[in-house]
């Protein structure tokens, strides 16, 4: 199979930032994509429904004229977080998903959740009015090894508020590991997964193996082989609980270079042509749109997009950065300069 029509894909995870940076990354994701899961980590983090309505107007603001791609917004959840705030944003069409970052887990969450009964209140009215909690699944602390982060979340964390709270729709955002995987599975439908790109590539020899590579890291890291294959197999099995979320990040080439670099790779103008690559490779090109197109929405319960785009088997050479005005200056791409063997060629 040489060329591929599928709905146009949605973004269940994605960071834009804001300003000068937003307006330099949001045309690559618009461009293909129909709807993204925008992420709430500004500074200051966008806790409200009032801070999410003006960040959706500035993402609105900033799309090349005549796009039609929707943000869907989502609630920085902290100790403080008002169940009555959120309630009325989702019931306003403010607020998708609110979205648990466990504080000091990932790039700007300090402002995150640092004691899980204070969040009870919240969580319990989101299961109330069917509204979807979005986790960062990683649990921080010093006496655990940043490897085995995303288990112990799960184990201490995840797995118990499931069984507290049976009605809660949940995502557990970028999957990196075999247990994440396994777990999703075992408990689909009330928890999907998404699964980022690079993820699906890249494994921790290649982020470390010849040379610290900055720009592979991110959180949660990239890990061992077996995880990478694990990961191949949920995202092309077709299996309704696994779903696109590229977890583009871009930062400034100053940020990722720090003497503390920081976490996130920014994918979004070589995301679904990666995707594409990879179901290529393990030759299920047939799963690509379940994966990109349908398991998202229904898990969030929407419809599909009703337009479509089309892949070729093409070879193209990805840009290797963006310009960024003001004094973050440009921001690198993820598989910058590669070649790249398919392309998008129609919406």
């Amino acid at each position: 199979m040489d060329r591929i029509t599928i709905r146009k894909p949605d973004d269940w995870h994605l960071h834009v930032r804001d300003n000068e940076m937003m307006r330099a990354a949001l045309p690559y994701t618009a461009r293909h994509f129909g709807r993204a899961i925008m992420m709430p980590n500004l500074v200051p983090p966008v806790r409200t429904t009032a801070d999410a309505s003006a960040y959706r107007e500035r993402i609105l603001a900033a799309l090349p004229a005549g796009n039609r791609f929707t943000p869907l917004m989502t609630c920085y959840l902290t100790d403080d977080t008002s169940p009555d705030d959120v309630e009325r944003g989702f019931k306003e069409g403010v607020f998708t998903g609110v979205k648990l970052y466990p504080a000091n887990a990932t790039t700007n969450s300090a402002a995150g959740v640092t004691d899980f009964a204070r969040i009870l209140p919240v969580i319990e009215r989101m299961e109330k009015i069917g509204m979807v909690l979005l986790i960062h699944g990683e649990e921080v602390a010093p006496d655990i090894d940043v490897f085995d982060r995303e288990e112990v979340f799960i184990e201490r964390r995840l797995a118990p508020m499931l069984r507290s709270f049976p009605g809660l729709k949940v995502v557990l955002e970028h999957l990196s590991s075999k247990v994440g995987v396994d777990f999703v599975r075992s408990a689909a439908p009330q928890l999907g997964g998404t699964i980022t790109p690079y993820h699906l590539q890249l494994n921790r020899t290649d982020w470390l193996g010849a040379g610290n590579r900055p720009y592979m890291y991110c959180m949660p890291v990239i890990k061992r082989e077996s995880d990478r294959l694990a990961l191949r197999q949920a995202a092309t099995s077709g299996e309704a609980c696994y779903f696109l979320g590229t977890d583009s990040a871009p930062h400034s080439v100053a940020r990722k270079l720090a003497v503390v670099g920081a976490a996130g790779l920014y994918n979004a103008p070589v995301a679904i042509e990666t995707y594409a690559q990879v179901f290529d490779e393990d030759g299920k090109l047939d799963k690509l749109e379940a994966f990109a197109s349908l398991n998202g929405p229904r898990h969030y319960g929407l419809a599909p997009n009703e337009d479509t785009i089309t892949l070729e088997r093409q070879n193209w050479t990805a840009p290797e950065e963006i310009l960024v005005d003001g004094p973050e200056e440009r921001a690198l791409i993820y598989r910058g300069g590669e070649t790249i063997p398919w392309r998008v060629v129609g919406h």
